[in-house]
């Protein structure tokens, strides 16, 4: 067993990049969306008129973060947090492409690219799970 205990902080490791990867994009699309002066994603004329829809989005993306937040700190229960607020971010992309909505980042892309946003939460549920279950299993044993 000892020649494998180096797993758990490859995997802790792997988790931090990961979720810091996530914490870091979508904090700055926060940041860009209401202090910045850079592209605004969403792209319409009149920033009032999806109004509700960037506010729905910005919301999820907090509830990411701090899920996100949660899951670094080793918390089990967060990995639900986290799939319930990325599929629900996912679930907004695909109402803005149904209902034609004049949005910047739906422009030439195909309708499943946007599955693609369950990558990294899928790598980082599967790390975690690992990690934990060879330190349940290692307790049982003891």
């Amino acid at each position: 067993m000892q020649a494998f205990s180096w797993l758990p902080h490859v995997g802790r490791a792997i988790i931090y990049t990961l979720a810091g990867f996530l914490i870091f994009y979508h904090t700055y699309t926060l940041y860009d969306l209401y202090l910045g002066t850079g592209t605004d994603i969403y792209d319409v004329g009149n920033a009032s008129t999806y109004a509700l829809y960037r506010h729905i989005q910005s919301i999820l993306r907090v509830f990411i973060i701090s899920s996100l937040l949660l899951v670094v700190m080793n918390k089990r229960r967060a990995l639900y947090g986290m799939w319930i607020a990325i599929a629900s971010l996912v679930a907004t992309h695909y109402w803005a492409l149904f209902f034609d909505l004049p949005f910047r980042f739906l422009e030439g892309k195909h309708p499943l690219s946007y599955l693609k946003g369950f990558i990294i939460p899928t790598v980082i549920t599967i790390v975690f799970l690992a990690i934990n279950s060879r330190r349940d299993s290692s307790k049982h044993a003891a």
